[in-house]
């Protein structure tokens, strides 16, 4: 890209979100001076992906003690406020991390915090370059094949659901510089279309090969052979490595284990969430049903139809071949769990994985 995209940026004294409910056909910011607008900009999508909005949430807290002065809140009130930004979507675990750690600094006053919240999204455009190498090491060498590779991703991983360069797109950004990707498979990403409007913009961006495609034609695509890998991103990943992403992951998954080809989930440890021990811990947020009974404000299901809208889906750690963060990569599906602290604790360098 001519220029990094930050989806999240401090402006010195509220934030500037690029609005991604108007992506690929308006880029504009949303200017945010206050924790609803925030709460709104997170629930509506206007910034969205978990590391994107880890930082966000991050510099949530800086808001609301901004907004505490401006309208005299009492201390309970400014941390009420900062609940609420936690509390916003239920999935992803970097919202609750960022808030959580910024709030270690929350007596020291708004500098420090702003300094911490600047440290999130610091660390995680750091942390995506390196799980991009990473990736892109293994899946060369797990694929052990001398050509350009055929990648299906699904939703949307890149710069703009992160603080910088993206984390399952991240690794298709770093396979691209080297010369080996031969096309991108973007699954469109049910209900809101976060692949077809935005990975498709940024791969774009990049100038790399691709095609978007129906979410229910991924496995089609697997098993006819006309896919290497499958290179995802995840919102939480349990001890025992069963991770949620957007709705429709897990049947990209059953079909590259049935293929036998790769299915590699990439995120920083920050997604990792020790504490969830297995998938069936991890709540599934419910979105409206208007996203699925209507199309562009019309309704295209009957009056009496109900919509089912789960926004994620749980893939089982055993269909997971690969598990890349910033510290390496793990073979999930080959008993290597994220709990392992040998491996999650420490850097590991590409030469230990091959």
């Amino acid at each position: 890209m001519p220029q990094e995209l930050r989806a999240v940026d401090w402006t010195g004294s509220g934030l500037a979100l690029i609005d991604q409910t108007l992506l690929p056909h308006r880029h504009e910011t949303v200017a945010v001076h206050d924790v609803d607008t925030l709460v709104d900009a997170i629930q509506r999508l206007v910034v969205r992906g978990a590391p994107a909005i880890g930082a966000a949430g991050a510099y949530g807290v800086a808001l609301a003690i901004i907004e505490g002065e401006r309208e005299g809140w009492t201390e309970a009130e400014v941390r009420a406020a900062v609940a609420r930004v936690r509390e916003a979507r239920p999935t992803a675990v970097n919202l609750m991390a960022g808030v959580d750690r910024v709030m270690t600094r929350f007596g020291e006053g708004l500098d420090a915090v702003l300094e911490e919240a600047a440290a999130v999204q610091r660390e995680d455009v750091a942390a995506n370059r390196a799980m991009g190498v990473f990736g892109a090491d293994w899946l060369v060498q797990r694929v052990g094949v001398e050509r350009p590779l055929r990648i299906l991703t699904h939703c949307n991983t890149g710069a703009l659901a992160t603080a910088g360069w993206g984390t399952a797109l991240g690794v298709i950004r770093e396979l691209h510089a080297r010369g080996l990707v031969e096309v991108v498979y973007a699954d469109e990403t049910r209900p809101l279309l976060q692949g077809s409007r935005l990975t498709a913009w940024e791969l774009v961006q990049e100038g790399i090969p691709h095609y978007v495609q129906a979410d229910g034609a991924a496995a089609g695509t697997i098993l006819r052979g006309e896919v290497d890998a499958a290179v995802v991103g995840a919102d939480r990943i349990a001890a025992n490595g069963d991770t949620a992403n957007k709705v429709g992951t897990v049947g990209v998954a059953l079909a590259c284990a049935d293929a036998g080809i790769p299915f590699l989930v990439a995120a920083p440890t920050t997604t990792v969430d020790l504490a969830t021990k297995t998938g069936d811990e991890i709540h599934i947020e419910l979105r409206g049903e208007a996203e699925v009974l209507e199309w562009a404000g019309v309704r295209t299901a009957p009056a009496e139809s109900r919509g089912h809208n789960p926004a994620f889906d749980v893939t089982p750690g055993r269909l997971v071949t690969g598990l890349v963060t910033e510290r390496g990569v793990l073979e999930v599906s080959a008993g290597e769990l994220p709990g392992d602290r040998l491996n999650m604790g420490r850097s590991v360098s590409s030469s230990e994985l091959r």
